[in-house]
């Protein structure tokens, strides 16, 4: 057996899809701990050759893929089960309380993803914590990787990681939904405007990512001097637009701090 996965979410269920389909592991070394008798049915007809179970495996390394609320009943069973080794995407648990909880010395990583993970486009960062060498730091980004991009950071910068990508896509479904209601309110119906806005945050986001351009060089090739472009980015200039996006990440960060105080 090379991992287990306490929780059987759907951010577990993209992970483990991601694992099973560039190889990182075969079914059969794979087992789900999954309390719910419904949830690990489904996950048996969607991976019918991996092991699930109610009860962790002895010994192997585990991702802590549950809600925030139950890893402190998660954390003795692992120890108990003599886990030397996890990754963590519970939000808002520090190291320091999951160390506390494991086996003394089991290397613990902890991870904020996202939800593109679910579509293969993730971003994840992670930590490391106090046993965890870098063996075990390039482990836990070899499993997030399955599903998206990693990059490795301090604990303390995890926050503002929540602020930018952890909550992210939140505030692009939220452009998305401005951009659907303006279009309607200028006169296209409802089925054109959400075709629109889906295609054009896409393509944008495509060209971000497949040309590594600065963004400010892409927004300049897009905008003709006293085009239409220029006319709408001087009503987001008035309205301090950017400065509303630092403090939209700026809130969620400290909120993010407050959750993990």
């Amino acid at each position: 057996m090379k991992l287990q996965m306490l929780g059987g979410g759907k951010m577990a269920e993209a992970l483990l899809g991601g694992l099973l389909a560039q190889g990182w592991a075969t079914p059969d070394e794979v087992h789900v701990v999954e309390p719910s008798a419904e949830r690990r049915q489904a996950l048996t007809v969607s991976f019918p050759q991996v092991s699930v179970g109610d009860q962790p495996v002895a010994g192997v390394d585990a991702v802590i893929a549950v809600k925030p609320n139950v890893v402190s009943m998660v954390l003795p069973v692992l120890a108990e089960a003599e886990v030397r080794r996890v990754l963590s995407i519970a939000a808002g648990i520090n190291i320091a309380t999951m160390e506390a909880g494991l086996a003394e010395g089991a290397a613990v990583v902890r991870c904020m993803p996202n939800t593109p993970a679910l579509v293969g486009q993730g971003m994840a960062a992670v930590a490391g914590g106090t046993h965890a060498g870098a063996e075990d730091v390039a482990w836990a980004r070899s499993i997030l990787s399955a599903v998206g991009k990693v990059v490795t950071v301090e604990e303390t910068d995890l926050d503002a990681v929540t602020g930018v990508s952890g909550s992210g896509p939140a505030y692009v479904f939220h452009l998305a939904e401005a951009l659907v209601a303006a279009g309607q309110a200028q006169g296209l119906s409802a089925e054109v405007a959400d075709q629109l806005a889906r295609q054009t945050l896409l393509g944008a986001a495509t060209l971000l990512a497949e040309t590594g351009e600065d963004p400010a060089v892409l927004r300049t090739n897009v905008t003709s001097p006293g085009g239409t472009t220029q006319a709408g980015l001087e009503v987001m200039a008035e309205h301090g637009f950017v400065d509303m996006i630092g403090a939209v990440v700026e809130a969620a960060t400290v909120r993010s701090r407050e959750l993990a105080g």
